[in-house]
């Protein structure tokens, strides 16, 4: 039996599709307003909770031999990205769980001191490591299925908006590899007790996929590219009403702001250890969007 947190988000609907899609059991853990008909319809026990409850978290992992820890911040990375996981990690090692597969962030040992996500996932990395469970860690660079609603917005007006540097790299990677990539860690050896950056199988220009979207959708891109200041000035002033909501936007910036890319060096490491091609962004786009 797996658990799967995040099950209704984009990679962990993904992981449960996959699954159950092997037949394999697994417990969806949902909260009560989530869209979770679908997974019930695949045959995936629904646990409705509350991931800042720890009694809920003791009942989801009761009778589980592999979690994935696969659910999101939101704009509250101190209760969900890293105490929502302290208490995962606990609660799975109390009840002798085996392996415990957690999606952190490409950049998670950077240090950048303005973004709470990153700080939480690196943090629980280290928790991970010192538990005594058997895990796999897994660095994604930006999730491929974040860009299909951008790419229909484009589909209908050409416009894409990119704040930035055009020029910074990135390794977008296929939700769908990353999902297959969660469950296979548990049964594969030389994914124990690792940390693996995953990204695409090549290494793209942010300013590269406008371009990709021109070309699938056969229309010239019309960007519209602020700078990254541009957040910044709106930071300062949604400081001064929610301080909180400020402070989030730091994830959003470093994102913005830096470069997250795998070497092909990394790409070939985890080709050769899950023993499948990578697929690239266009191909998953193309899938997804009946091109």
């Amino acid at each position: 039996m797996f658990l799967v947190t995040g099950a209704t988000g984009g990679l962990g609907r993904r992981i449960v599709r996959r699954l159950r899609e092997q037949a394999t059991p697994v417990r969806a853990f949902v909260r009560l307003a989530a869209a979770y008909q679908e997974l019930e319809d695949r045959g995936a026990e629904i646990f409705i909770g509350n991931l800042q409850c720890d009694r809920d978290i003791r009942k989801a992992c009761q009778g589980v031999q592999y979690v994935i820890s696969a659910h999101g911040s939101g704009d509250n990375a101190e209760a969900l990205d890293y105490r929502a996981n302290i208490d995962l990690i606990d609660c799975a090692k109390a009840a002798n769980v085996q392996h415990f597969v957690f999606i952190s962030v490409l950049g998670a040992e950077r240090h950048y001191e303005d973004a709470p996500t990153f700080k939480a996932k690196r943090a629980v990395e280290r928790y991970l490591q010192q538990s005594g469970l058997a895990y796999t860690i897994l660095r994604p660079s930006g999730f491929a299925s974040n860009l299909l609603p951008i790419a229909e917005q484009f589909r209908r007006t050409g416009i894409y908006l990119l704040i930035g540097d055009p020029e910074s790299r990135s390794s977008i990677i296929s939700t769908d590899d990353l999902a297959k990539i969660a469950v296979d860690s548990v049964s594969i050896a030389d994914a124990h007790n690792q940390i693996l950056p995953v990204g695409g199988p090549e290494i793209l220009k942010r300013g590269d996929i406008p371009k990709i979207f021109g070309h699938l959708f056969n229309r010239e891109p019309f960007l519209i590219n602020p700078p990254v200041l541009a957040l910044d000035g709106l930071r300062t002033v949604l400081g001064l009403v929610n301080p909180h909501l400020q402070a989030s936007l730091g994830t959003l910036r470093t994102l913005l702001a830096d470069e997250f890319y795998c070497t092909p060096e990394e790409i070939q490491r985890v080709e050769a250890i899950y023993q499948f091609r990578l697929e690239t962004l266009e191909h998953f786009l193309r899938r997804y969007l009946a091109i």
